[in-house]
């Protein structure tokens, strides 16, 4: 990787010659030497972005659910102030969401920036009609609200058909020194229902969901709070889609809304970017993002982007001992093939999957589209690994299924991804995504110190992580973990956890409820007549393919 300083002198020679400093550091980088789990910037597949291909330097906090990451903002927002820059994207924005305990909405902590001077920008995915079951309104209410208070907040639909900005994160640059700037980057939106714990009782201002969740979802998720020179690339990351100069919507019923109601139409300026910060910890940070091919193109992506899809691909073909996996989704055939083709390269490969019991949707037409490709999803991933894939799903402590709706991937405690793509071909090809990947350079010398063999070691973020989620799913204490190290005793003591559980279902009242929430995850196929007529819906609704007609047929991302 370009290390801070030279980076900082590509800028200022790109200056002084009138070019890019993309370019240059692109120029640079063919020089670096290469990592084996991160992409190199012609891997990434997208040579008119201005991020690097990664950064060193940084310190990574994870924030396993919505109410340590809501905590973690309100305390980065109330930091923030005249001359500060705050940015954020979001897929659904509440403006009454509570960030906080004594009454903190997301609308008031953003206002209380502008209003302290403070520079608040966002990008707000417009959302389809809200008969649909989509939040149009809401994200409209949001940008309003933040507008009449200082803010500028815009509307996106810069997508592809039946597409979404399904981007989530937040930039905090301090102009005062000694405040380190952050950013945020993960699964969870400023929306309702985001903000549970590890119990897991949900967050009282909840939505409407399925029954089967109750009347308060539980909800688990992740965020991770970032500092050092990734930030800026995260700013980068904001600055490249605002600048983009086509239209924010095309449509006529979008258009003329705005025009009357006031809502910007044309984004202003963003101020001079400073440089990056400087080092703050131990972790390497890789971006991974998606932008489907589209027209008029992305400056910044003028043929897409799909070094998700490409970094996923890289790191299993490395994975030798334990994948982990937690997701929303996981129903594409396209992604279930790369997971397949890791368990047939590696015999002593395990796999374990957490995803939610039931869609978050009662759609006659989604719910039978989405079981098809999950079920045959899951049909090619057992086909390859057999016993040695455990796919489960959630329930807190009173027996509610917990909606999971994180997007995690740690892969023989090296390497780690937390971010807004599902494992579905609409998150790797088609909306717009942003995940970070992050390899530790501080070892975790617990024993298997090296569990997938091949002189990387076992990294202190990527096993952390799993421990902290392995001890939520299975009910154990933060000293309680040492069967759950090694990769083949954790994967056993997960899977006996499940099967205690599910025993006990079967004759409750035979003993105590065992401990643990994790369940083995069954569903019911649709019968074959609903599934023929699903499957249209499924490929061209539910999980449609936004790579170049090309790709599609060459099974390449």
């Amino acid at each position: 990787m370009i290390p801070q300083r030279l980076r900082r002198t590509v800028d200022a020679l790109a200056q002084r010659l009138g070019r890019s400093s993309a370019a240059l550091n692109d120029q640079v980088q063919k020089f670096d030497s290469a990592h084996p789990w991160f992409l190199s910037s012609e891997e990434r597949g997208n040579p008119d972005t201005r991020i690097a291909a990664w950064t060193e330097g940084n310190r990574v906090v994870p924030l396993v659910h919505g109410k340590p990451y809501f905590a973690a903002l309100a305390a980065a927002l109330v930091e923030a102030g005249a001359g500060d820059l705050v940015l954020f994207t979001d897929w659904r924005g509440d403006p009454e969401q509570l960030l906080t305990d004594d009454g903190v909405t997301v609308e008031q902590a953003l206002a209380d920036v502008a209003g302290r001077g403070g520079i608040v920008k966002g990008m707000v995915w417009r959302s389809h009609i809200d008969t649909l079951g989509f939040t149009g309104p809401k994200n409209r209410k949001l940008a309003q609200r933040l507008e009449d208070a200082g803010g500028e907040v815009v509307l996106d639909q810069r997508v592809l058909a039946l597409g979404s900005h399904h981007q989530k994160f937040v930039v905090v640059r301090y102009l005062n020194p000694a405040k380190p700037d952050v950013a945020f980057v993960g699964g969870i939106d400023l929306a309702r229902a985001r903000r549970d714990d590890a119990d897991h009782f949900g967050d009282p201002v909840s939505r409407p969901f399925p029954p089967e969740y109750g009347e308060i979802p539980a909800w688990h998720d992740m965020q991770v709070r970032l500092e050092g020179p990734t930030v800026r690339d995260i700013e980068d990351v904001f600055r490249e889609r605002w600048e983009d100069p086509a239209a924010l919507s095309r449509l006529p019923w979008h258009a003329i809304p705005d025009i009357l109601r006031g809502v910007t139409r044309e984004p202003t300026e963003l101020p001079v970017q400073v440089d990056a910060p400087e080092p703050a910890g131990t972790c390497a940070v890789q971006l991974l993002r998606t932008y489907p091919r589209r027209r008029p193109a992305y400056p910044f992506a003028t043929r897409g982007e799909r070094s998700a899809a490409r970094a996923y691909a890289k790191v299993l073909r490395r994975a030798r001992q334990l994948i982990y996996v937690e997701d929303q989704y996981l129903w594409s055939v396209d992604v279930a093939r790369v997971f397949a083709a890791a368990l047939r390269r590696s015999p002593d490969l395990r796999l374990v999957i957490v995803v939610p019991k039931h869609l978050d949707d009662d759609s006659a037409i989604t719910i039978p589209s989405a079981l098809l490709g999950h079920s045959v999803a899951l049909d090619v991933i057992r086909d390859a690994g057999g016993d040695r894939v455990l796919v489960l799903d959630l329930e807190n402590d009173r027996g509610i299924p917990v909606y999971v709706h994180s997007k995690v991937c740690i892969v023989d405690d090296v390497w780690a991804a937390v971010g807004s793509d599902n494992f579905n071909r609409r998150s790797w090809t088609h909306d717009s995504e942003l995940t970070a990947a992050i390899i530790d350079s501080e070892r975790d010398e617990r024993a298997p110190a090296d569990p997938g063999g091949l002189g990387d070691g076992a990294r202190v973020f990527a096993r952390e992580l799993r421990l902290e989620l392995a001890r939520e799913h299975l009910g154990r204490t933060t000293d309680d973990d040492a069967d759950l190290i090694d990769p083949a005793s954790f994967f056993d003591a997960v899977g006996s956890s499940a099967d205690r559980l599910d025993a006990w279902h079967r004759a409750p009242s035979r003993s105590p409820r065992p401990s643990g929430r994790v369940r083995r995850h069954n569903i019911d196929v649709p019968p074959q007549w609903q599934q023929r007529a699903a499957a249209v819906a499924y490929r061209l609704f539910v999980d449609p393919d936004g790579r170049p007609i090309g790709m599609r047929f060459r099974r390449r991302f």
